[in-house]
């Protein structure tokens, strides 16, 4: 025997027992259940139009994620709609605009205050004269404030309350 021989005596050992071992993996099984009784059942019910409706299937719930897509959607749009930011000098004027209109309207409503009042007399003197001589003096004063700084919108709120208190103070002091 030659050393061709003995190495394919052994490939066929081994393609020999390889096949054997192949062999015994290969096991049919039958079905636990045979399915096609039911398959034949539905496809003739399906015939005669007698079908049961197959059970719907559930669809993923996506509106969460359409109410959250719609909300930065809009977000979106309404940061891009914003109108492009005013120059500085915008709120110095507005600030000194809506003081004058402020002064304009409270020096309206004082003179109706004035003027539906009755006479004063002599002999009457009124207390609230030096309270009102004050709230005058804080008017101007943040009257000024506003042209040194125009830009403080908080002395708007300051100078309404100072208006309201005197026209307040004025209508007690008359009435």
């Amino acid at each position: 025997m030659s050393t061709h021989d003995a190495t394919h005596d052994h490939g066929n050992t081994l393609d020999a027992s390889l096949r054997l071992q192949l062999r015994g993996l290969r096991r049919d099984l039958p079905p636990d259940d045979d399915l096609w009784p039911g398959i034949a059942a539905r496809i003739e019910a399906t015939a005669r139009g007698t079908a049961t409706p197959a059970a719907p299937r559930k669809a993923p719930n996506i509106a969460p994620w359409a109410l959250a897509a719609s909300l930065v959607m809009s977000l979106g749009i309404a940061w891009r709609m914003q109108p492009p930011p005013a120059p500085a000098a915008a709120p110095v004027q507005l600030v000194d605009r809506e003081a004058d209109s402020m002064t304009r309207e409270y020096r309206a409503a004082l003179q109706e205050l004035q003027a539906a009042a009755p006479a004063p007399t002599a002999s009457r003197r009124d207390p609230a004269t030096p309270a009102l001589r004050e709230l005058d003096r804080s008017a101007r004063q943040i009257r000024a404030a506003i042209e040194r700084d125009p830009g403080a919108t908080y002395l708007l709120g300051r100078l309404q309350r100072t208006y309201a208190r005197r026209l307040e103070l004025t209508q007690r002091s008359l009435g």
